[in-house]
């Protein structure tokens, strides 16, 4: 493994920390429980398609910057109409269920194990509200949670890296972000931050031409690999 000397680590949220499709699951079968598989399977693509297309347009300047609650909010709008319910409280209700996230089995205690060597930083392209509330479902330990928001952008543009780089005070050499996704380790990396995949039902793999520092299974896994890496050498 190459030298990998770090001092800070920044962690995607969605889908690296917690199951963000389940949960939108949970809400569309909510809004109407006589669905079947197939059919709630439908309405999540219909909304993961619609928050994709919304924050590619923004990074493309064809729209202008709005939170990731007013795109949660369009995106339950259109599953309702798709299942033809029509109560604006559902719809407020399914709008939320982007918040009511849980952690991967081993998100709680491998952040805990990480944040006795490393500040821990969250970087999430959900909104400085919505933010608060995955960290607070899921019992998200950090030392600073950090928004797109506050770049009024979306990853992978680099102003949403450089808040990590910022708030840290480090060179982003020295940053090493973690996702399960291999689109926003490239936007990590174009800014110079070393990279770990780290491997998630949910995720998006690594293509054969990435290049990322460390490619892991879960959380403990990247512990135990940063404890090598970084553990001092030994004088013979």
């Amino acid at each position: 493994m190459p030298e990998l000397e770090i001092d800070a680590v920044v962690f995607d949220v969605l889908g690296t920390l917690v199951d963000e499709p389940a949960g939108i699951r949970a809400g569309i079968r909510e809004l109407d429980p006589s669905l079947d598989g197939p059919g709630v399977e439908r309405l999540l693509s219909l909304w993961q398609e619609h928050i994709d297309r919304e924050q590619r347009r923004v990074l493309a300047g064809a729209r202008a910057y709005v939170t990731s609650d007013v795109l949660d909010l369009e995106s339950a709008r259109l599953v309702a109409d798709a299942a033809g319910v029509d109560d604006p409280a559902a719809v407020a209700a399914l709008a939320l269920s982007g918040r009511r996230l849980a952690p991967w089995p081993d998100t709680v205690a491998g952040l805990a194990r990480l944040a006795e060597r490393f500040p821990l930083i969250g970087l999430s392209n959900a909104g400085r509200t919505a933010l608060l509330g995955i960290n607070a479902h899921a019992r998200l330990r950090w030392h600073q949670a950090l928004s797109a928001e506050d770049a009024r952008t979306y990853k992978p543009d680099p102003r949403v890296y450089r808040l990590a780089v910022t708030v840290s005070g480090l060179p982003p050499q020295r940053l090493l972000m973690v996702a399960a996704h291999a689109w926003d380790l490239r936007g990590a990396q174009g800014l110079g931050l070393r990279t770990a995949y780290v491997a998630r039902p949910v995720g998006d793999p690594p293509a054969p031409s990435d290049r990322f520092d460390l490619h892991v299974d879960g959380l403990a896994d990247l512990a135990d690999r940063l404890d090598r890496a970084q553990r001092p050498a030994r004088r013979p």
